[in-house]
């Protein structure tokens, strides 16, 4: 992308009658330095450009000559791929369309991020990615550097936060829990949330919208709690199964008793469900639970390119099959097949009939 910031500060200049002098002297540079920048044989050092987009009252962006609207397009046509393949696992595209983008828009914070991101997902032991332990080496300074950048410079603060997020997560995962801990201490607690307090400054008609967000973030948050005490398996097994049951009616609160089955984390949750009942010896209860979550990973994995969903306290909920964020490329089926069913606690029920006729399924 070629810069043209000497041509718009020689036009700027003009139009408010201001000599190459008299600007150098508010710059505190040499006249000659200016008549560089103009003729083109060079730029300013990176330090000058806010205060002469200051100066001159105008963007960043403008003073180097960019069309934000053509940008703004390229931008989302960029972002566009990027979550196409995403959606599909393909970490090793993702990483190599976030480059591209930053290499013509390297002062793009939402292609910084989205590259941070991708690099970060190659590290993802969970994902089928075979050099994931050697990527967390290779990319280690490369997420930190861009974590950093994003952290002290970024003016959105949604990207920053984001991006704080996985620079604390990375350092925890490198060893350097230390440093990730500062960071998360840093972040706003859910109490001062943007959602939880803006409702008195908020019109009549974004009542309800703010309400449903706040609904459904919470929901989130609970239900993150929730799966922590289920995966990690932090309470007795008899405990969790009364936990599990809680989780279930959650979403049929939420979602008016018509919970979503093709939703990823219902198969989970129902996995969880048919390995707790087995390490209690519920074999036949078990099998039944299996056989849901297999019907919720079909259903995953054949949903439609857009689902609606309804319900009293959320509204109309639009999910795009492409909104779906992942490392692993295979399908959910698959997944469950490969590696969720591997899981020591199907032991021992491995070579019965009823757990080859899952395996079959998933097969298909």
């Amino acid at each position: 992308m070629k810069l043209n910031i000497g041509e718009t500060i020689k036009k700027l200049r003009k139009e408010r009658e201001i000599t190459q002098e008299e600007f150098a002297e508010v710059l505190g540079v040499s006249c000659q330095s200016v008549s560089r920048w103009e003729n083109d044989s060079c730029y300013p050092d990176i330090e000058l450009i806010p205060t002469i987009a200051e100066f001159f009252g105008i963007s960043t962006d403008r003073l180097m000559g960019v069309d934000e609207t053509k940008e703004k397009e390229a931008v989302g046509s960029y972002l566009e791929a990027f979550q196409e393949a995403i959606s599909k696992g393909n970490i090793d595209e993702c990483i190599l369309i976030a480059r591209n983008g930053v290499k013509e828009f390297p002062n793009n914070y939402e292609l910084l991020d989205n590259l941070m991101y991708a690099l970060f997902l190659s590290t993802d032991e969970d994902g089928n990615i075979p050099q994931w332990k050697e990527n967390m080496e290779k990319y280690d300074a490369e997420i930190t550097a861009l974590g950093e950048r994003i952290m002290k410079y970024c003016p959105d603060q949604n990207i920053r936060l984001r991006a704080m997020s996985r620079l604390a997560f990375n350092h925890c995962e490198m060893g350097r829990k230390e440093i990730g801990r500062a960071i998360y201490e840093t972040f706003p607690s859910v109490e001062y949330g943007k959602e939880n307090q803006m409702w008195w400054s908020l019109s009549e008609d974004e009542w309800l919208p703010n309400s449903r967000q706040r609904i459904e973030q919470g929901f989130d948050i609970l239900a993150a709690g929730i799966y922590t005490l289920i995966s990690y398996q932090l309470l007795p097994d008899n405990e969790l199964l009364a936990v599990l049951e809680k989780r279930l009616m959650l979403d049929q609160i939420l979602y008016d008793s018509e919970a979503p089955n093709e939703n990823w984390g219902n198969a989970r949750l129902f996995y969880h469900y048919a390995r707790t009942l087995l390490r209690l010896n519920r074999k036949t209860e078990a099998f039944e639970k299996l056989k849901t979550a297999v019907k919720c990973a079909k259903g995953f994995d054949n949903r439609p390119e857009q689902i609606i969903k309804h319900s009293i306290l959320l509204g109309s909920v639009v999910v795009k099959r492409s909104d779906f964020e992942t490392s692993d490329s295979r399908t959910l089926c698959e997944i469950m097949r490969d590696k969720w069913l591997q899981d020591e606690d199907f032991d021992p029920v491995r070579d019965t009939e009823e757990f080859k006729a899952i395996i079959q399924e998933l097969s298909k």
